[in-house]
């Protein structure tokens, strides 16, 4: 091969990148190509093709282009490509026609000429244009490469066009069925690089080289299922491949599958099968799969011949027959087990909440072709979007975009406060079984209790910020944290302060709320809180009275000993999760069960006591600071006198008090007056002797 021909590896674009025509080239192989950012390249793989360099941050010899680039150089991700220098003009004409009928084939001219300016095409070249769809590229004045400039002539011909006689020279090139172009890409698909992958392996061999396994002597593999919470994109990642592989493509969702009529629910599904058999290669995928292939029972005839007919018609795939079955739940566990072997769905995907890194490329892609203000951060938006999937980082960006639409229509600019009326409206869905928040507390509302913060900070924060520390010295991180102590003494809100300082997600869950009177149901709760928050962490599950459900067994209800049982048994699954933080609080610590307390469950123990007076002085300052004092309000002196009282009964004395000081204006004044008179409440010694005297009462 010649110097100036470098052969590379082909991977995906970045994920704004996509539609831009653009190839990300390695400094080194620029270097050895003598080209620059901005420079053309004719990039060959079955067909040529040309696209823009850019730089990459790869190491290797690798060029990352987007679905377009290589459906026109013909090549799929991890093949590879000759890459050389290219010389383009400036194109006097092109003739653009629909690659699919999902394009707008009476599309503005004068549109597509904006959309494509300083874009490199040549015949043949598959381009897609946001709002218009995919077209191809069929003739070009000069021919071959050329940069389309502001007066070039765009003609748009609105039949489907014919890839093969569109590509010079009469190249072969095979053009996928219609059926096969769903629009999704890989570049489509943010935060899911490693299940992607996975997904690709089990699929894109068994189809584009089926002989590779016959060679092996093993069968290809005949099914993929896909689990996860729902909107975290198991059928984009199904379409994306479907498209990426060039293979027919066909849904079957479940609950259409099923008819009232005995047996055509099993036709329906057998006439899918042969239909895809007929188009092979092929991905059949099956969404919701669990209504209706459920676990099998007595009672449910119409099911249970269903999931026969599927596993019959699975068992029936042989390898020749290329044809890959994909199934999708968001509840796997209700699938029927004989489904769930070897020979029938022979992997397990799961298609998880995505962290940080993952919400940030999926925001990449639902922004890539929205007019951002300079005050918008999608950094600062991805750590503040926990819990939230890829259909709710969709939502936020297509919110914050009628956001912007309704504040300004003629300056259609996407900015931040945008984007916070957006979060305001959208809810994660990973989280809405469970009242989950982002708490805005934080230590500074916690006066005193100097000791208990810092011991939480050690035992919550540092494993979510010091993990390499933690590995270097081949320690675990406690596995839960319980706080104990007189009722309030500020449990509760420390266990939300540490959540508002950590800016993780933050579960709370009062004791009596998990137990149920009917038998499993409160273990099954247990269960799939401790699921939502492995699906969404890092978070904090805080356990409020876990004295209510954790009481030692033996001197409780059988219901509270099967509770135990199943949070011991979730809790041993924590040590596993860093990010995964369980704390609980009581007042009754002797009621507890002593098998939470020991070591690897609920073991570090941290009391948090009645303030003393240096404590009650800080509590009095945090509870104090936005109140209007008069001037004969002492502090210390209060602090002092408030000997044995908790952080909670502080706040009731200030609450009355400030009642107190509001009553005595609302007394002389009419409602409307209300604004005007705001200054004269004001918080006096007499208030605050006034309460602790109510107080003294009551208790």
């Amino acid at each position: 091969m010649s110097d100036d021909v470098r052969e590379l590896r082909v991977e995906g674009a970045r994920k704004r990148d996509a539609g831009r025509g653009i190839a990300r080239l390695p400094g080194h192989v620029q270097s050895d190509l003598g080209i620059l950012s901005g420079d053309p390249v004719l990039i060959e793989g079955g067909n040529l093709t040309v696209a823009k360099v850019w730089p990459g941050d790869d190491d290797g010899d690798v060029i990352r282009i987007d679905a377009d680039t290589r459906a026109s150089a013909d090549v799929t991700i991890g093949e590879t490509v000759t890459v050389q220098r290219a010389s383009v003009e400036d194109a006097t004409s092109i003739v653009l026609q629909p690659a699919d009928e999902h394009a707008n084939e009476s599309a503005s001219t004068e549109g597509l000429r904006r959309r494509l300016v300083d874009r490199l095409v040549r015949p043949g070249k598959r381009i897609r244009i946001q709002g218009y769809g995919a077209y191809i590229v069929t003739e070009t004045s000069p021919t071959n490469s050329v940069r389309v400039t502001q007066s070039t002539t765009v003609t748009l011909r609105p039949e489907i066009a014919d890839v093969e006689s569109a590509t010079p020279d009469g190249e072969d090139r095979n053009q996928p069925a219609a059926e096969s172009d769903t629009g999704i890409t890989y570049e489509d698909i943010g935060g899911l690089d490693d299940e992607l992958d996975q997904v690709r392996e089990m699929i894109e061999l068994p189809l584009s080289e089926p002989e590779l396994f016959t060679r092996l002597g093993i069968d290809p593999p005949k099914g993929v299922l896909l689990y996860g919470p729902p909107g975290t994109g198991k059928t984009l990642i199904a379409r994306a491949v479907a498209n990426e592989v060039d293979a027919y493509f066909d849904t079957i969702s479940g609950p259409e599958i099923v008819s009232k009529y005995k047996g055509e629910s099993e036709e329906r599904l057998r006439e899918a099968f042969e239909e895809a058999e007929a188009n092979a290669p092929a991905i059949l995928f099956v969404d919701e799969i669990d209504s209706i292939a459920g676990a099998r029972d007595d009672d449910a005839d119409m099911e249970n011949r269903v999931v026969a007919q599927l596993l019959t018609l699975m068992d029936g795939l042989e390898g020749r027959d290329e044809v890959i079955v994909i199934g999708a739940t968001n509840r796997v566990d209700a699938v029927d087990p004989a489904l769930r072997r070897g020979g029938r769905f022979d992997r397990e995907i799961e298609i998880g909440v995505p962290d940080e890194t993952g919400r940030r490329e999926i925001l990449d892609v639902h922004t890539r072709e929205m007019p951002l203000g300079e005050d918008v951060n999608l950094d600062r938006i991805a750590a503040r979007t926990h819990g939230f999937v890829g259909a709710d980082v969709a939502s936020l960006a297509r919110e914050a975009g009628m956001s912007a639409l309704r504040r300004d229509p003629e300056d259609l600019r996407v900015v931040r406060a945008d984007f916070e009326a957006a979060m305001a409206s959208v809810e994660p869905s990973a989280m809405r079984e469970y009242v989950a928040e982002s708490p805005t507390e934080t230590f500074d509302d916690v006066g005193g209790l100097d000791d208990v913060k810092e011991r939480l900070r050690e035992a919550v924060e540092w494993p979510l910020s010091y993990g390499p520390l933690f590995e270097a010295a081949a320690t675990d991180p406690p596995a839960g944290v319980l706080l104990y102590g007189p009722p309030g003494t500020g449990k509760t809100l420390l266990a939300r302060a540490i959540a508002g300082e950590s800016g993780v997600n933050f579960i709370s869950v009062a004791g009596p709320e998990i137990l149920d009177r009917y038998v499993g149901e409160s273990e099954g709760a247990i269960r799939d809180l401790f699921e939502r928050a492995r699906q969404t962490a890092p978070t904090i599950v805080f356990f409020d009275e876990i004295d209510a459900i954790a009481a030692a067994r033996g001197d409780t209800h059988e219901v509270t000993e099967r509770v135990v049982s199943q949070l011991l048994a979730e809790l041993d699954a924590v040590a596993d999760h860093p990010s995964l933080i369980v704390l609980a609080a009581t007042n009754r610590k002797d009621a507890l069960d002593p098998a939470l307390l020991r070591p690897g469950r609920l073991e570090q123990h941290i009391e948090v006591p009645t303030p003393d007076k240096a404590a009650r002085k800080e509590i009095l300052e945090v509870h104090t600071a936005d109140r209007p004092l008069a001037d004969d309000v002492d502090l210390d002196a209060l602090a002092a006198e408030t000997a044995g009282f908790s952080g909670a009964d502080l706040a009731s004395v200030l609450r009355v008090a400030s009642m107190r000081a509001i009553r005595e204006v609302a007394a002389d004044i009419d409602p409307a007056e209300a604004v005007e008179r705001a200054d004269d409440v004001m918080i006096t010694a007499d208030h605050i002797e006034q309460a602790m005297a109510e107080l003294s009462d009551s208790r």
